[in-house]
């Protein structure tokens, strides 16, 4: 059986590695000052930070629609038997719905509610493509990859909560107490949705490297087949000291960095940068 991997623009992984695994990409859309935009197509996010430093407005972002998904599954169905396609979760976006609409009026569309966002979509992706390689069937790989999803462990540091203000998710008075003592938040994803964890204060360097020890433990309960350090725009300095504190827990045997795309950007602005494994 031959099977496609598709997946929405928020599972953030390297141009390199959808090329690799011919991944198809599908969009979410971005907007800002009455413009909208392709996520990851038609605007990066630097230039989405320019573009709401410019106007002074918070963007936004809004799901696949069903006509998109039935053009791109559609097309994928001409060269394959079936598509297994991976989507933000339902939780976060009406982009699982629409999916499943499109799905279920094309027929051989499995899709797959990753319930995370960012790079945790993105060690399902990988994974599936493994398992179409291997001769896995497309009902199969969804079935595993629902039960996978539930050891994934994802959580990013904040360096500002400004856009999370602004966006609805956290009060003013929250975000001006966190910035006024230098307060940096870990945002976790569980059961679907998002949650404030610990909050680190001091450097950024600093706080990404306690968030690290904090996350990986004693190494004990962690898969240390692969890691993605994951940021929305940051010093170099830090994307070091997230792969310095990394190396320092286990050897993985891969630790993969990508740069979260337009969407999660959108959401929590630069300077965000999180770690995304799984647990055993």
């Amino acid at each position: 059986m031959k099977i496609k991997v598709t997946a929405d623009s928020t599972c953030d992984l390297t141009p390199e590695l959808v090329a690799a695994h011919d991944i198809t990409i599908v969009p979410l859309t971005v907007s800002c000052a009455g413009e909208s935009f392709k996520d990851g197509t038609e605007i990066s996010p630097d230039a989405l930070y320019e573009k709401i430093a410019a106007c002074g407005q918070l963007g936004s972002t809004s799901a696949v629609n069903v006509q998109d998904y039935l053009d791109v599954f559609g097309a994928q169905l001409r060269d394959h038997d079936a598509v297994v396609h991976f989507t933000i979760s339902s939780d976060m976006s009406a982009c699982y719905q629409n999916a499943c609409i499109a799905a279920e009026e094309l027929g051989n569309v499995y899709v797959v509610d990753s319930r995370n966002l960012s790079t945790g979509i993105g060690h399902l992706v990988l994974d599936a493509c493994d398992m179409a390689a291997a001769g896995m069937g497309a009902a199969d790989i969804k079935a595993a990859l629902e039960e996978k999803r539930e050891k994934l462990d994802v959580s990013f540091v904040v360096s500002t909560l400004d856009y999370l203000r602004r966006g609805g998710r956290c009060t003013a008075l929250a975000a001006m107490g966190a910035n006024l003592l230098h307060l940096h938040p870990c945002i976790f994803v569980k059961d679907g949705a998002m949650g404030v964890g610990k909050k680190y204060r001091g450097r950024m360097e600093e706080c990404i490297e306690a968030y690290v020890r904090d996350r990986l433990g004693d190494m004990s309960g962690v898969d240390t087949g692969r890691i993605f350090i994951t940021d929305s725009g940051i010093d170099e300095s830090c994307r070091a000291a997230a792969e310095r504190a990394v190396r320092e827990r286990g050897d993985f045997k891969e630790i993969i960095h990508t740069r979260a795309g337009c969407t999660v950007s959108c959401h929590c602005g630069p300077g965000t940068l999180g770690i995304l494994f799984y647990r055993k």
